[in-house]
C-alpha cells in the first residue's frame, strides 16, 4: 500500500492528490491543519515557484504555499 504514496513535491503541476501521510515536525503540524492540511484532504499542486520553492498548492478552495521541505514531509496518494 505504501507503494503508491509519493511527496506532494514531487505531483506534476495541475496534479491532484489525496493526502495519506503528513511526516512535518510536531512544531509545525498544528499550522498545517489550521490551514486545511489533513489527511484525507484532496489537494492540487498549482506551480513551482520558478527557483523551485515554495509550492503552491489548492486545498479546500483556496491556495496556500508551503515550502518545498514541507512538501516533501506531507505524503499522498495521487488521484
Amino acid at each position: 500500500m505504501n507503494e503508491t504514496l509519493q511527496p506532494l513535491s514531487s505531483l506534476p503541476v495541475g496534479g491532484r492528490a489525496s493526502i495519506a501521510e503528513i511526516k512535518v515536525s510536531a512544531a509545525d503540524k498544528p499550522r498545517l491543519m489550521e490551514m486545511g492540511v489533513l489527511v484525507g484532504s484532496k489537494v492540487e499542486l498549482v506551480r513551482f515557484a520558478p527557483l523551485g520553492d515554495p509550492v503552491e498548492i489548492k486545498v479546500r478552495g483556496y491556495h496556500l504555499t508551503l515550502r518545498r521541505q514541507e512538501a516533501e514531509q506531507i505524503l499522498v496518494r495521487p488521484a
